[in-house]
């Protein structure tokens, strides 16, 4: 099952190149009611904070060329386990029965109308929480509007406008009741000047979650491009999933497909990962709130060696982590132009800087181990605390 969904071919980027509807701001609502801003605000912090979910979502979209609309059973715990069971479809790409399971370390997906199983491995992905980052962009970049009560599958919830800045960019939207990614349909004639898009999220008065979505494409001539709505109903939070959600039995007679590198264990402690590698494990000093969550080990081969993975988690926020990378051969390249040479204290060799996305600090000991190691993290956005990291392994 693709999680991200190209409705049709010939997408473009929408960078400075939308008007949205003309509208009163915020400031003139009535006084008794939430502001937009608190509304995001509060449903950012039920993200951060949630552990687990279980709900049914209806999703329906809709381009000039074709419609369909399906049924899901979803189980989600942020940020990197999810399960989704499509129940009733309409939808060729998402046929009733097609399952995919997901976790840290392994993404099942199973089409039943081939009766093929892919099962896929991913030890060391590194898994933000998509939804809340989703959240936050549209609360700092968005023009916000509070527009009043709906009633959502029973459940009243508050409506907030949502117009892009001019300068978004991105041919998809990414939506903020579900995981889903969607490709707006552009051709190529499409004057990208003249769309309008406007969009709505719903937010739960009881859960301040949200709980539905409307997403609309309209070219200069007022014709539609792209309609997407998606709503959840029996809504739970932290309630609690059974133990074997986020896992998949296939189906007895269904082909299974592998792809990636199977780890050689997930552990839970340096102790339990010690007699996996050849080699001694750090006990990095790590900043406040973050805790040990796993330690993946991965044999790829001769070649490439044995890699030792410690995955450390903040249990106040969904889907922020770092990690330290040991590895019996170096895989990086010192001579690469992403590459800044650096001095950490306690590091008795050259170590390498990277920015971007994933800010990393690599070196390579020259103590006769020859241990290659990387520090890195999507949610720390700079060096410092990287480099203490470092500091505290070193070559030892």
């Amino acid at each position: 099952m693709r999680r991200r969904r190209l409705l049709t071919a010939g997408v473009a980027a929408l960078a400075g190149c939308v008007s949205v509807p003309s509208s009163d701001a915020d400031e003139d609502a009535d006084a008794d009611d939430p502001s937009s801003d608190a509304l995001l605000q509060a449903a950012i912090e039920t993200r951060a904070g949630l552990t687990d979910l279980a709900a049914t979502r209806r999703v329906r979209f809709e381009t000039a060329a074709r419609s369909a609309e399906r049924t899901e059973r979803v189980f989600s715990r942020p940020p990197a386990a999810k399960r989704i069971e499509v129940v009733d479809s309409t939808d060729p790409q998402e046929p009733a029965g097609a399952v995919a399971v997901t976790n840290r370390t392994v993404t099942w997906e199973y089409d039943p109308e081939r009766n093929v199983v892919e099962k896929q491995f991913h030890p060391n992905k590194t898994d933000a929480d998509r939804t809340r980052l989703v959240l936050e962009n549209l609360r700092d970049s968005y023009r916000l509007e509070y527009a009043g009560t709906e009633t959502v599958e029973g459940r009243e919830a508050h409506a907030v406008e949502a117009r892009p800045p001019p300068e978004e960019t991105g041919p998809a939207i990414e939506l903020v009741v579900g995981d889903s990614v969607y490709a707006i349909p552009l051709g190529p004639s499409t004057d990208l000047e003249e769309l309008t898009i406007t969009r709505t999220v719903l937010i739960d008065d009881e859960y301040r979650y949200p709980v539905g979505e409307r997403n609309v494409v309209r070219d200069g001539d007022d014709e539609l491009l792209h309609r997407t709505a998606v709503t959840y109903a029996d809504l739970s939070i932290d309630e609690g999933l059974s133990a074997g959600t986020f896992t998949y039995e296939p189906p007895a007679d269904a082909e299974v497909v592998r792809e990636g590198t199977e780890p050689e264990g997930v552990f839970d402690s340096l102790e339990a990962a010690a007699d996996a590698v050849p080699y001694d494990l750090p006990d990095p000093e790590v900043p406040e709130p973050f805790v040990l969550d796993r330690i993946t080990v991965v044999e790829r081969s001769a070649k490439f060696g044995t890699t030792a993975t410690l995955w450390y988690t903040d249990p106040g926020v969904n889907g922020r982590e770092l990690f330290v990378a040991v590895q019996d051969v170096q895989r990086f390249d010192p001579d690469s132009s992403a590459l800044e040479e650096i001095e950490v204290d306690g590091v008795p060799t050259t170590a390498y800087y990277q920015d971007g996305r994933l800010e990393t600090i690599f070196w390579t000991c020259e103590d006769g181990t020859g241990l290659s190691y990387r520090v890195a993290s999507p949610a720390i956005d700079e060096p410092e605390p990287l480099r203490e990291i470092a500091s505290s392994i070193g070559c030892s």
